[in-house]
């Protein structure tokens, strides 16, 4: 936790024309088991830079107990593209890979698409759908996934950059 706290505040200092943003994000999988087995919940932390964002992801890969051993926790780097923007809506595409800690399948790779909505300048929800890939040393499996968020955005970008987070 320490090692991830650190990478953020430097994440956080590298530009002055970004902003920094918090999301909360629960989705449901296609897996089988309980509604407990198939829910996840993630918390992003990150910095948006015009059309393009990275953010560090912690979270769980179920809410069901794991037993003695936890192998539900992963963190994720997640770089973001807002591919077309009309209006309040973004549609955007992410792509993100990162590490479940004692896990068989330890690899995770994502691929999520979305849609975002500027509710105001510093709150945005979205819609996102997608599929997380396992991998380990014996086996490999995928989900597919739907969620939905909540960002919150702090800061403002520079003027005269190509978007802004300003909504009229």
């Amino acid at each position: 936790m320490k090692l991830f706290l650190s990478i953020l505040l430097l994440f956080a200092g590298y530009a002055s024309f970004s902003q920094t943003y918090i999301s909360i994000a629960p989705s449901l999988t296609n897996t089988a088991g309980t509604l407990a087995d198939k829910s996840n919940l993630s918390l992003e932390v990150g910095r948006q830079w015009d059309v393009f964002s990275m953010g560090f992801d912690i979270g769980k890969t179920t809410l069901s107990p794991v037993g003695a051993k936890d192998t539900s926790t992963y963190l994720e780097i997640r770089p973001n593209l807002n591919i077309f923007q009309e209006g309040k809506f973004t549609n955007t595409f992410t792509a993100g890979i990162g590490y479940i800690f004692g896990a068989n399948e330890s690899l995770l790779t994502e691929v999520t698409y979305g849609i975002e909505y500027a509710y105001t300048d510093r709150l945005h929800f979205n819609v996102d759908f997608g599929n997380y890939y396992y991998s380990g040393k014996l086996s490999s499996s995928n989900v597919t996934f739907f969620g939905v968020s909540a960002a919150l955005y702090f800061g403002s970008f520079k003027s005269g950059s190509i978007i802004t987070r300003e909504t009229k």
